[in-house]
């Protein structure tokens, strides 16, 4: 069962599972910064919040980023995918939007991998899980990506 908050507009913020956060930081990090993050829901010491807007400041080393799910999502892949190209390593919890303009010219043209999350997520401390399927992508300069199983 689906919360029908969760179909609405009233958020797009969607806070990460602690749980599912260890994996990925076990997985590819450590993490050095989180890219888009709140002081409540940070998951890494170092990260912008809206105060800081993470699109207007440069992101290097291993970064981890949950952004919003509206409308400003395209500019958050594409600063990913950016950041990737000047040496940084990007892993992305991001809805799987296989129909999109967004996902076609970036995740699937220039992500280094794209796991598909089996089952949905219960975003942070939800009562239900997400009414969409999450992937986790990851950009990445060519040398140096490694994945931890």
């Amino acid at each position: 069962m689906t919360s029908p908050v969760l179909f609405s507009s009233k958020s797009d913020l969607w806070s990460t599972p602690q749980d599912f956060f260890a994996e990925m930081d076990r997985r590819f990090g450590p993490f050095d910064l989180d890219v888009c993050a709140t002081a409540n829901n940070a998951k890494c010491a170092r990260f912008f919040s809206l105060k800081e807007d993470g699109l207007k400041q440069p992101w290097r080393g291993r970064c981890w980023m949950n952004p919003p799910f509206g409308r400003p999502l395209i500019q958050w892949v594409r600063k990913a995918w950016e950041s990737s190209l000047e040496g940084a390593m990007v892993v992305c919890l991001l809805p799987v939007r296989t129909d999109t303009k967004w996902w076609h010219d970036y995740v699937k043209l220039h992500a280094a991998t794209i796991e598909f999350v089996r089952g949905r997520l219960r975003f942070g401390g939800a009562k239900y899980s997400a009414p969409f399927a999450s992937a986790v992508v990851v950009f990445a300069p060519v040398k140096g990506f490694r994945c931890r199983r």
